[in-house]
């Protein structure tokens, strides 16, 4: 039997509430597929199963809330067998939510709708049953739950652990952006409207191009020793209208186009503000990148997203008076800092990472 539990969807997530199974008992699955929808404190996710076989036994119901880690279903591997009717069959370890409890099928149709876990009401029918009127009443009682306030107390938790475990170091360079600025330019005018990418765009890629070169900087400190990342997959921090950020990944920076990054790019946006992302966007990024744009302030020290060991940050570019070939210029300029984990690399190396983000940016036609 092969286990299928609620991943964690960040550092910042500790529980998940299951909203729908896209699967049934007896359905074939493969590895990537989406097969539940999770709600977090942060947005409704597509999580996607990681392993190929056939859906066996689903042990969570929609809407109960469990913690990350619990066990949601058990699947047969390929070519194992169902247990023989009568058999003693594998035990998954249960949600500790509290004993299962008889709900009948209108209380149980009315809470899903309304949000509310009918397995920890105090039931009033025969034998302790929950109720239609049980959850109505409780549906009356219950104060609204305010979805910032959760957000907000999930990024505080993450960040403190963040803070409280990683011994943070910081650096910044200022780098001059008339080069980049000139070539995007040159590149949006033979574009259609649709087409034309941004300035973030390039940092992105120029990111992910010196973290090739700067591998220890791409990854995860998990017991007690740095971990490599499979591939350069960038969190892109995103601002939510209601308020907060998530970050979820894009995958394979370094091997794609800069008009496939742009498409990328926002098209995350976009399903991140609609909140319909994958759990693969949201648990495997290698690094994080936050960029403030027009509206932020010239320079944002950023903290580590664990268990990552770097965030990279660009605040807003701004015209500053620039010593060049013994001539005093006006060009755009823009800060790029750097929050690295001092148990994995040291401020010389995270220097030389942001020099050769500057450089990379001085020619943005190798991008």
């Amino acid at each position: 039997m092969i286990e299928f539990k609620l991943p964690s969807l960040g550092s910042d997530m500790e529980q998940g509430k299951l909203l729908e199974w896209l699967v049934k008992p007896g359905e074939a699955v493969k590895r990537g597929q989406v097969v539940a929808i999770v709600d977090t404190s942060k947005a409704a996710v597509d999580v996607e199963i990681w392993d190929t076989g056939t859906v066996h036994e689903l042990h969570v119901q929609p809407g109960e809330t469990v913690p990350v880690g619990t066990v949601l279903a058990l699947l047969l591997a390929p070519g194992e067998q169902p247990p023989a009717p009568g058999a003693a069959a594998p035990q998954a370890p249960k949600a500790p939510a509290g004993a299962r409890k008889a709900v009948s099928p209108a209380a149980r149709q009315r809470a899903e709708a309304l949000g509310i876990d009918a397995s920890v009401l105090a039931g009033t029918g025969p034998g302790g049953a929950v109720t239609l009127e049980d959850v109505e009443k409780a549906a009356a009682t219950r104060a609204p739950v305010d979805r910032q306030a959760e957000m907000r107390k999930a990024i505080g938790a993450a960040m403190s652990r963040s803070k409280r475990e990683i011994p943070h170091y910081y650096l910044c360079e200022s780098i001059p952006m008339r080069e980049a600025q000139a070539w995007l330019a040159r590149e949006n005018q033979a574009r259609p409207v649709t087409e034309r990418m941004l300035m973030g765009v390039l940092q992105l890629k120029a990111v992910a191009l010196s973290l090739k070169k700067f591998a220890d900087l791409n990854g995860f400190y998990r017991a007690n020793a740095f971990q490599p990342g499979e591939g350069i997959h960038i969190g892109v921090a995103i601002s939510l209208r209601q308020g907060g950020l998530i970050a979820p990944a894009i995958h394979d920076v370094d091997k794609k186009s800069l008009p496939e990054l742009m498409r990328d790019m926002s098209d995350l946006v976009k399903r991140a503000r609609a909140g319909s992302l994958r759990s693969s966007e949201l648990s495997d990024a290698t690094v994080t990148l936050t960029n403030l744009g027009d509206q932020g302030s010239e320079a944002v020290y950023g903290v580590i997203y664990p268990p990552q060991v770097a965030l990279v940050a660009f605040g807003r570019l701004v015209e500053r008076p620039w010593a060049e070939a013994g001539e005093v210029r006006i060009l755009p300029v823009v800060t790029a800092s750097l929050s690295a984990d001092h148990r994995v690399t040291d401020g010389h190396r995270g220097a030389l990472f942001l020099l050769d983000l500057r450089e990379r940016l001085q020619r943005p036609h190798e991008l």
